[in-house]
């Protein structure tokens, strides 16, 4: 059997990472559903190992060391991305509309216990196939496992994936047409005159620090070690409240920590972070995470669960339309704006923020634009939707451990 260090697993996790964009550029029914790379590399080598197991053959033994620093890190970002400056530009509208799906995050945890209990699965089943893989995505659930691993929920990481990634799908699915048949029966149409006269999507917060700005090596550094320090000081905060009985991902306090700063910065203008930097630092690290994550995958821990996970996805898929068919629509507008806004929400609380913007684009391809839903679902959908939805699930972990 053959055994990679760590960082040959890494090396092997970024050379299946760049086959799954190759796969994927040449597949075209991969791309229109959002299928992440990362998830396709990284499951070519987890149905091999399935494989090889049928056959009564260990062929690779994999060292996952680096997972969790960059699952740390991919979260840090989303922290520095988190500020204050965005909610000012949308206002009231992207607050609404995060209480929305944080709303809606809370009651698929509740509707997944109903149905972990119908079928005679722990409560916390219903939690990892509720808001921790379908309003949090694949990075969310692969990050939250251990916890549920520990609270007894065998296999927690391969349901975690089998259940993001099905909501990806059907967040593809569903988006556009729920979104078209409520601007086709309603009659709803860009209002160009006034849709977005006022609303300008909000510009990447950069800083130009006199002379060091123009090198990018110095910039790239600088964003590097800021988010290093933030996972330091993370770790302190996150060990600090793991003392106290709190149980949290190990992530929490690094993007808090994250957070802070941006908003310091913003404030102050101490330290010239660049939005775009951050947020290139942690795509990378989220692409690598879920690449090395799914890589170390037991398939063969989901025998049995097929028919529970089936049922669950079917009934929150009908929650989150029936959701989008009425409160949301009329909350957020009653307009075109609002039901572009409804194929978003449809996206990201089944599936992904990238699914989100899949399906917004093709509406607007069809209809017309729509930029006051292009600044309020991305903002929430990308970062501002994992804040809430982390503490929602550690309550949620915290009450029924």
């Amino acid at each position: 059997m053959l055994t990679l260090d760590s960082i040959q697993t890494l090396a092997c996790g970024g050379l299946f990472l760049l086959v799954g964009y190759m796969i994927r550029r040449r597949v075209p029914l991969l791309m229109r559903f959002s299928i992440p790379a990362p998830v396709i590399g990284g499951l070519l080598v987890a149905l091999f190992m399935l494989a090889c197991r049928h056959w009564g053959v260990t062929p690779i033994r994999f060292d996952t060391a680096w997972q969790q620093p960059l699952m740390i890190a991919f979260f840090t970002g989303i922290g520095f991305n988190a500020s204050a400056t965005l909610l000012k530009v949308g206002g009231r509208q992207i607050l609404l509309f995060l209480a929305l799906a944080s709303g809606l995050a809370v009651v698929q945890n509740l509707l997944g216990i109903g149905m972990a209990k119908a079928f005679g699965l722990p409560p916390l089943f219903g939690v990892i196939t509720g808001s921790v893989t379908l309003a949090g995505g694949p990075a969310t659930g692969l990050a939250f496992a251990p916890l549920f691993d520990k609270a007894g929920i065998h296999g927690a990481q391969s349901v975690a994936l089998a259940n993001a990634m099905a909501g990806i799908v059907l967040g593809s699915i569903f988006g556009s047409p729920i979104a078209a048949m409520l601007i086709d029966r309603l009659h709803l149409r860009p209002a160009h005159a006034v849709a977005g006269a006022n609303i300008e999507a909000p510009a990447p917060i950069e800083t130009t620090d006199t002379g060091r700005a123009a090198d990018p090596t110095y910039a790239g550094l600088k964003n590097l070690v800021f988010m290093l320090l933030a996972m330091g000081l993370g770790a302190w905060i996150s060990n600090g409240l793991s003392r106290l009985g709190v149980t949290l991902p190990s992530y929490i306090g690094a993007m808090l920590v994250g957070a802070a700063i941006r908003n310091l910065d913003d404030w102050l203008d101490w330290f010239g972070l660049s939005t775009r930097g951050m947020e290139l630092i942690g795509n990378t690290a989220l692409s690598l995470f879920l690449v090395v994550a799914l890589m170390n995958l037991h398939l063969w821990d989901l025998a049995g669960l097929a028919l529970p996970l089936l049922a669950n996805l079917a009934v929150q898929s009908i929650l989150v339309l029936a959701f989008c068919c009425w409160p949301l629509l009329r909350l957020m507008g009653r307009d075109y704006d609002a039901a572009v806004m409804a194929s978003g929400f449809t996206g990201f609380m089944l599936g992904t923020t990238a699914n989100a913007v899949a399906c917004m684009s093709s509406l607007t391809e069809r209809y017309g634009p729509a930029p006051r839903a292009f600044l309020v679902a991305p903002v929430v959908g990308a970062f501002l939707i994992d804040f809430t939805n982390a503490i929602i699930i550690t309550g949620f972990v915290n009450g029924w451990h």
